[in-house]
């Protein structure tokens, strides 16, 4: 099941908005200790180091980079 294509238009109404992948957060999640094997999660936790926000996850491997977290 892929993304419908109106996806965007359909979740603006809740207030959530596009985070863009900066090259910095690229370069970050690269040098961030493999503490978990999903390149995308690193990502997240790069993004959310740079912004100085919480993450949200259901994925106990990320609480490795000692950021805040949410769970899910």
């Amino acid at each position: 099941m892929g993304i419908p294509d109106d996806y965007l238009e359909a979740v603006a109404p809740s207030g959530f908005s596009v985070l863009p992948i900066l090259a910095a957060d690229a370069v970050r999640a690269g040098c961030l200790p493999r503490h978990h094997g999903d390149p995308f999660d690193r990502m997240l936790v790069a993004q959310a180091l740079r912004l100085d926000a919480v993450l949200v996850t259901r994925d106990p491997a990320v609480g490795a980079y000692r950021i805040p977290l949410l769970a899910a």
